[in-house]
Parts: C-alpha cells; structure tokens; sequence
C-alpha cells in the first residue's frame, strides 16, 4: 500500500486499530475477511472524510473506569502521571494527554516519545493507549493543517511520526490494556 502524506500514515494506523480491536473483541484466533474489510472501509472514509475517529471524551470515561495502574507495565506501586506525547516535544499539559506510569517506568521513558520508548523496549503498545495516542497525533495534525503534507516533507512533529505502528502483529500478541480487563469493563473499550 502506498502511503504518501502524513494524514494517510495516521488513518492507515487508525485504520489497522479498528481491525485488531475487532478481532480481540471477536476473540479471534487471527485476521479474518471481516477484519480486512473494517480496516479498508474505515481507511477508505476516513481519507474521504466521510468517516471521524472517536473523540477523545470516549477515551476520558474509560479511563474513569481503567484499573489505575501504569498504562506501560500494568504496576499499581508509585503511581504518577505521564505525559503520553513528550511537553518537551510539544505535547499539551491536559487531561486528554496524561496516563498513570509507575515511577520506574516513568523515570525510563523521560521526555522521550511513549511510542519510539516502547519500540526501543520491543514492546507493541496497548491498543487503548496506541488509539489515545492516535487521537492526540491525528488531532495535533489536523489543528497544524499537515493531513495532506507529502511523508518526505512533513516537519517535526510532537509525536515521532514514524514510531507509529503501519503493520500490526498477530491477534494473539496484541493486548486491549496491560492488565486484564473484566468483560463489562473490555466491551467499553470498543473503537469509536
């Protein structure tokens, strides 16, 4: 596939979320017809604008309901909140940008960015970060009008572009969150 623009590298991201959380949330061994087919028309409409991501209030009430622990390794000791896009980088002071990291976690990652730490770590992210994530990055963009900027000419951005993930692993190596999910809690997870 051929991804050319910085708007088309987010949606295809985007896009390939809405595939893996539907085929968790259908307990799916790996990628069926159905999957592909989420990922295609949401990739498809969202580059059209005739399809939105969620708002990242959907985001904000999960994250009432979430087990307070450290959205990177799952500790509940020595709980502080973390900038998911670096302020160093230009990632906001709110709410909508701020997750639980336990104090080692939070001391090793530093003003780095949460998705090019985790890569360093070979660790795939938790499909409900990565889409808060992808909230933030999609909005930031949208708000700097750099959806249509050609990949070989986008400028620096607060989020590190190319840590975001393109290819997503196998069903059975992706997790909804770091720590079990009960199931009334997993079906408000759901992608909007």
């Amino acid at each position: 596939m051929e991804i050319s623009t910085v708007g088309e590298w987010l949606h295809w991201s985007y896009a390939n979320l809405a595939m893996a959380h539907s085929a968790i949330a259908a307990k799916a061994e790996k990628y069926g017809r159905t999957h592909f087919m989420i990922r295609s028309r949401l990739y498809a409409g969202l580059n059209r604008q005739s399809m939105n991501i969620g708002p990242l209030a959907d985001d904000d009430r999960l994250k009432m309901v979430l087990p307070q622990a450290c959205c990177y390794c799952g500790s509940r000791d020595f709980l502080s909140v973390d900038h998911l896009i670096p302020r160093k980088r230009g990632g906001a002071n709110t709410g909508d940008n701020l997750v639980w990291a336990c104090r080692s976690c939070n001391s090793s990652k530093g003003a780095r960015d949460a998705l090019q730490w985790l890569a360093e770590k070979n660790q795939f992210p938790p499909l409900l970060l990565l889409r808060r994530y992808l909230k933030l990055a999609i909005e930031m963009t949208h708000e700097r009008e750099l959806m249509q900027v050609p990949l070989a000419a986008a400028p620096e951005l607060p989020f590190a572009l190319f840590s975001i993930p393109r290819t997503f692993p196998p069903v059975n190596q992706l997790h909804l969150w770091v720590v079990e999910l009960p199931q009334e809690r997993a079906s408000n997870g759901r992608l909007t």
